[in-house]
């Protein structure tokens, strides 16, 4: 069971600005975590308080006709918080990353092969790029 697309829902609550009132403090407790994310011991402790907080509750279902499989819960809490520690078990919490461009810090996943990604979008990185490479044709002068 692939539980990528779940933590990837984990990223965009931690990086809503104004999230559904009953989900503030799970925002703030997910941003919690992507601030810790070069401390593997601090990760797994914030992940396991909210495992223990946001329960999940798998379901087996068959809608739309499909084959038998697993749903994890209708309580979104839950699911991302899953989702999130699903995938620091997988592939480690390097994964987890905050952007480096100096003027964003969202909250992003790293799924790339080699474990690279720096930036939280396309965006961010071509605009640090370009300030980079200013800054090089700025000094050379």
């Amino acid at each position: 069971m692939d539980l990528t697309s779940y933590a990837e829902w984990a990223v965009r609550l931690a990086n809503d600005p104004a999230p559904p009132p009953g989900l503030v403090r799970l925002r703030d407790e997910l941003v919690a975590v992507f601030d810790a994310a070069g401390d593997e011991r601090a990760v797994a402790e914030l992940l396991n308080a909210l495992l223990v907080r946001y329960p999940v509750r798998p379901q087996l279902t068959d809608h739309d006709g499909g084959h038998w499989h697993l749903h994890l819960a209708d309580d979104p809490a839950a699911t991302a918080v899953m989702g999130l520690a699903a995938v620091v078990a997988e592939l480690g919490v390097d994964r987890l990353g905050r952007c480096r461009e100096p003027h964003c810090g969202q909250a992003f996943l790293d799924t790339s092969s080699n474990r690279s990604r720096r930036y939280c979008s396309a965006r961010c990185a071509s605009r640090a790029n370009v300030a980079a490479f200013r800054a090089r044709r700025k000094n050379a002068s």
